[in-house]
């Protein structure tokens, strides 16, 4: 056996572990192969079932530059080292708990009882070191995608509260855990958008400080904010850590930020729903609920409910009172956010985005940014392959939520459809354009076979 994958980063600007793709002939069988690079470290090698332009994916250290990947022998499942998977869950709907390496993490199926609690995606996060759970109640979730479909103008809100998706393994070793996540999206009160269906691709990866994931709907067209919306979403991260607290208190891109302060879109769909739930109007019995939940501190309710009373699902509103009350709330959203009181700002700094007018910016297009912890130094960081036009962060202490979500004013979806969004986290406060160039670089690798 004298199969030699040569890879060389020829950038230089890969910093850590990173998973690569490669083809091997097709005279090497089986599912898992120890090579060695030509310093006779052994790296473990997986065999690719599903994927179209690959065979093979092995993790990959760069720090000898180029390396030199000799295959050597086959090994079973048991003596290799890999991702593991942990048999007691934390939810009812979990699919899956898995221990990366890096990560603890558990993937999620729904269960479409519209609360936050019902959501699909990764509804518990935690690095291994640090050992906190970034989504601690379950009520949130990392991976969801909302506009244009789960938004008030299209009268369904939040698809992770309205789904069960079903879930099926494309690969499944120690190297590579990938899970489609795919379901049909129920229809709202836009015709254009009837009858779509999406599929999400998770990959995991072992002792590797990211994970990846591509969002694939069927081709649509319709208009947000009075805008033409072709094959565009928005893509929603959440985290929690309780009132009064905050996982990550500033938020950062790549070349520095362009953005706005404030949302008078969400603060005219507040006014609205403190206007509705105070009103005399005769509703039925699931209106009750919401305005039981919504009567109380409302800037501390989780901010789904404000959406959800919108929501053609929920049945608290009938169709013809959403058309009116959201048009009322559109029209005098669109007029402030075009207004000028509201100036353009750069900063080359992080931005402490609760300090600003509503705990809510609007920044501009970036394919990497990130969100970190000034005191711990934890980072979120996003890199896509395709810029995303626009992102709404939030970062509300008065309930611990916040948001790193992928669209423009009132809720104008901005990420191409089919983008890569591979996503980091660990201490990378100080060096998290390294972490996000490394993510970058993976595809320009130049890859070789003797």
């Amino acid at each position: 056996m004298n199969t030699v994958i040569n890879i060389k980063d020829s950038s230089n600007k890969i910093k850590i572990p990173v998973p690569v793709k490669f083809n091997v002939p097709n005279s090497i069988n089986g599912d898992l192969w120890v090579a060695y690079t030509q310093e006779k470290q052994e790296v473990i090698c997986q065999r690719l079932h599903n994927d179209k332009k690959f065979n093979f994916i092995a993790i990959i250290s760069l720090k000898d530059n180029p390396i030199n990947l000799k295959f050597d022998h086959q090994i079973s499942i048991d003596k290799v080292n890999g991702i593991k998977t942990i048999a007691e869950n934390q939810e009812n709907d979990a699919y899956i708990h898995l221990n990366t390496g890096v990560f603890d993490l558990e993937l999620c199926r729904g269960n479409a009882k519209g609360e936050g609690s019902s959501k699909w995606g990764l509804r518990h996060f935690k690095s291994n070191i640090e050992n906190k759970d970034l989504l601690p109640s379950g009520n949130n979730a990392i991976g969801g995608f909302y506009g244009p479909f789960f938004t008030p103008d299209n009268g369904l809100i939040n698809p992770a509260e309205h789904i069960i998706v079903d879930i099926s393994v494309l690969e499944d070793g120690p190297i590579l855990k990938q899970y489609r996540l795919a379901g049909r999206i129920p229809d709202g009160l836009k015709p254009e958008l009837h009858g779509k269906r999406f599929s999400l691709d998770w990959s995991f990866y072992y002792n590797v400080p990211f994970f990846s994931r591509i969002y694939n709907i069927d081709h649509f067209e319709t208009t947000v904010n009075k805008r033409s919306i072709t094959d565009k979403i928005t893509v929603g991260d959440e985290f929690e850590s309780g009132k009064g607290q905050l996982v990550f208190d500033r938020f950062d891109s790549y070349n520095g930020t362009w953005y706005r302060e404030g949302d008078p879109y969400a603060n005219k769909l507040a006014e609205k729903v403190k206007e509705i739930v105070i009103d005399d109007k005769e509703r039925g019995e699931q209106f009750k609920k919401f305005k039981k939940a919504l009567t109380g501190d409302m800037a501390s309710a989780h901010w789904d409910l404000y959406w959800r009373l919108f929501s053609v699902w929920e049945n608290a509103l009938n169709e013809d009172e959403i058309k009116d009350q959201l048009h009322d709330v559109r029209s005098k959203a669109f007029v402030l956010a075009e207004l000028n009181n509201r100036m353009w700002k750069f900063s080359n700094e992080a931005i402490n985005v609760s300090q600003v007018p509503d705990q809510t910016i609007f920044a501009g297009p970036a394919t990497k940014s990130a969100e970190f912890n000034t005191k711990t130094g934890q980072s979120m960081i996003w890199q896509t392959s395709q810029a995303s036009g626009a992102f709404q962060i939030v970062q509300r202490p008065e309930s611990g939520w916040q948001n790193w979500g992928a669209n423009a004013e009132n809720e104008c979806p901005a990420l191409p459809v089919g983008s890569l969004i591979n996503t980091a986290y660990g201490p990378y406060k100080d060096n998290w354009r390294q972490i996000a160039d490394s993510m970058e670089e993976i595809p320009n690798l130049q890859i070789s076979i003797e």
